[in-house]
């Protein structure tokens, strides 16, 4: 079973800007963003400037034992609404079962509690069917489903928009806990 403590959120730092761009030009990832050109070095660090300066977003790596595997990040800060759109991938793809799991758990934490977020919010392509069923096993509801909303390699692309409610969190954040660290808090 995992244990809480193995597995963190922290800012992205400037030493992390080479992993992240592996990670977001790897075709598993790029090709379920809605950017999916291959970006340049130049871009990316231009990418970093501008992230660091906006206050509206916050990029956090996701570390298992103290090693980067992964992103959380949260867009379209709205502090005077109380909501946020929220993206993640795990760049590493040799991890322990349920480490996504946890990595969406930490991040709704983090939204919820940090950012003091009252709802938050995600859009997923149509067929992106793996992360639609990670929505739905962190307890999002569908919202919306916007047909032929993005253009994607030449076509337009449906998305699924979800959302979850900072109350409807609070009640399934303890059976979240125990599907993912049982053994830990019994």
């Amino acid at each position: 079973m995992p244990i809480r403590e193995d597995y963190r959120l922290r800012s992205v730092e400037e030493k992390d800007l080479e992993l992240v761009l592996k990670w977001r030009n790897s075709d598993r990832i790029r090709l379920n963003m809605y950017g999916d050109q291959i970006i340049s070095m130049n871009e990316h660090i231009s990418w970093f400037n501008r992230m660091v300066q906006n206050p509206s977003a916050e990029y956090l790596v996701f570390e298992f034992r103290l090693k980067p595997v992964g992103m959380v990040y949260f867009t379209d800060i709205d502090r005077n609404n109380e909501k946020c759109f929220w993206g993640f991938y795990l760049g590493e793809e040799v991890l322990p079962r349920g480490t996504g799991t946890i990595m969406g758990l930490l991040g709704m934490e983090y939204a919820f509690e940090a950012l003091n977020i009252r709802k938050l919010c995600g859009e997923v392509f149509q067929f992106n069917t793996a992360s639609i069923k990670f929505f739905q096993r962190l307890g999002f509801s569908e919202e919306g489903h916007f047909v032929k909303h993005i253009l994607k390699s030449g076509n337009y692309e449906d998305i699924i928009f979800f959302s979850l409610f900072k109350e409807c969190w609070q009640g399934k954040r303890v059976k979240l806990e125990e599907m993912v660290f049982a053994e830990v808090l019994t």
